[in-house]
């Protein structure tokens, strides 16, 4: 007999984004870049004809993990919301120096949780984080400074959206990762190569984010 547990298991995507370096800002410092981390999301929610009042969030500090809805299309999300993300975080930058810029981790996987009463449980929560909190990510946004945002997504995300052709980044600008974290194996794959805009309605692209190869890749965090 199956346990009534209450609490059904959904197939759903998430995306977790996180601010880097939030604890070494001031109080004031935070609070502008929880804003505009904030205004940047929505802009790329827009721009790309997702609703974020839909969206199942569990908030922290320095980011979010979001529960998309049910139905969501995985690819315009994989490509070009992270491309338009990218685009809002750069015209939030322009002019700020090194300190005030905002500067993110973004990961995605798709899987199965169910609610709980602190966010959700299961497996697709877990790995999101871990791809998030990987070290491949943060060296990536640490070690290239032109780059403002540092993309992952899950190994089976991969395989299922970006491998189609029918995401608006490459599978070639990926790079896959391991990630070792309390004592299990997570696999993923990162974009380096550059985080270009889509066409326009003059035809012409937005401007790339600069190509970050990485030696070593893959990498064990």
């Amino acid at each position: 007999m199956r346990p009534q547990t209450g609490h059904p298991l959904s197939y759903r995507l998430l995306l977790a984004v996180d601010i880097q370096a939030y604890s070494s800002r001031s109080t004031s410092e935070q609070l502008r870049a929880q804003s505009d981390l904030c205004a940047a999301l929505d802009a790329a929610a827009a721009r790309t004809g997702l609703d974020r009042s839909r969206w199942d969030e569990q908030v922290g500090g320095d980011g979010e993990l979001a529960t998309l809805p049910e139905g969501t299309d995985p690819a315009p999300v994989a490509g070009d919301f992270v491309i338009a993300f990218g685009r809002a975080l750069a015209e939030l930058n322009k002019g700020r120096g090194d300190r005030r810029a905002l500067r993110v981790r973004l990961a995605l996987h798709h899987g199965t949780l169910t609610a709980g009463p602190f966010g959700p449980a299961g497996d697709a929560p877990i790995v999101v984080q871990r791809l998030l909190d990987s070290t491949p990510l943060r060296r990536l946004l640490r070690d290239d400074a032109a780059r403002d945002v540092a993309y992952a997504v899950s190994d089976s995300l991969f395989e299922d959206v970006v491998r189609t052709g029918f995401c608006a980044l490459p599978p070639r600008d990926f790079d896959p990762i391991r990630v070792r974290a309390k004592g299990a194996v997570f696999r993923g794959h990162v974009l380096t190569g550059p985080l270009r805009g889509p066409r326009g309605a003059d035809g012409v692209p937005g401007p790339p984010v600069p190509s970050a190869r990485i030696p070593g890749f893959p990498v064990l965090a």
